[in-house]
């Protein structure tokens, strides 16, 4: 078996599947232990939604000090949701990690130093936040699940031409006849087809999206170059199948040159 970019990219479609599929059930685990966090009074603070458009105020807890139950969102936060989206080294601050993850006014209201009280709006603000961010993780997941199943036809089709290829290669050419050139010819001129079509179909569906929805769609191109931005190439697929063409040309070439010397 001969390994291609192909290989590792449905290594990589893998791996980022999986950690999505745990971001996103850790959204959800955070969903849940929001909701189960009680408001506070907001005597001397007035909130608004961070949902919809609206903006996040603060003018301080119920005692001008920081807000305990806001505390205890940064808590679950932390506890579910950060260790699947702060980088590896785990040096990205938390109120960056709900900036990016839930938005700036979210980032703000539970900040120590605002002193945000938890008031209904509030949490349901939270709460929208982390349901739009479970919306996108979710079509982002449908994505990967896309690309993993054409990278697996891809690589079946790579693997078709390329077995043929090794097996044909333990014949010298030297040992066919006038017609098994021929025939030799024809098979690599219909590979040559399959690696077009290969090409075609990839840059079909790079050109499409994952989801019908304005607000949700994500360009198929704008993942895979996401997912392999530390390739060496940065679409496997295409330069896979252009290499593979080429080969089979170059092979195509050698066997022209045998057929003219039977003539």
């Amino acid at each position: 078996m001969i390994e291609t970019h192909i290989d590792d990219a449905r290594e990589r479609a893998t791996a980022e599947r999986e950690a999505l599929a745990a971001k996103e059930a850790s959204m959800q685990t955070f969903i849940d232990r929001v909701a189960g966090i009680g408001p506070e009074s907001t005597s001397t603070a007035a909130t608004a939604g961070a949902a919809q458009g609206m903006t996040l105020t603060a003018t301080g807890g119920t005692n001008g000090g920081p807000s305990g139950s806001c505390g205890k969102i940064r808590n679950a936060f932390a506890e579910t949701v950060q260790p699947h989206s702060a980088p590896e080294d785990g040096g990205e601050p938390l109120l960056e990690t709900i900036r990016v993850e839930l938005t700036d006014s979210v980032a703000t209201a539970l900040s120590p130093e605002t002193a945000t009280p938890l008031s209904p709006e509030l949490k349901r603000a939270i709460v929208s936040e982390a349901q739009r961010r479970q919306t996108e993780l979710e079509v982002m997941y449908q994505a990967l699940d896309s690309e993993a199943e054409r990278l697996a036809e891809a690589a079946a089709t790579v693997e078709e031409v390329t077995s043929w290829l090794v097996e044909a290669d333990e014949t010298p050419l030297s040992e066919l006849g006038f017609d098994a050139l021929a025939r030799r010819h024809e098979r690599l001129a219909a590979h040559r087809e399959t690696c077009q079509r290969l090409a075609a179909d990839r840059q079909a569906f790079l050109d499409g999206t994952t989801s019908d929805a304005v607000e949700t769609g994500v360009r198929n191109d704008h993942i895979v170059s996401q997912l392999y931005e530390d390739f060496p190439v940065e679409y496997p697929v295409l330069v896979t199948a252009g290499r593979l063409e080429e080969l089979c040309l170059d092979c195509q070439h050698v066997v022209r040159d045998h057929l003219t010397r039977r003539v």
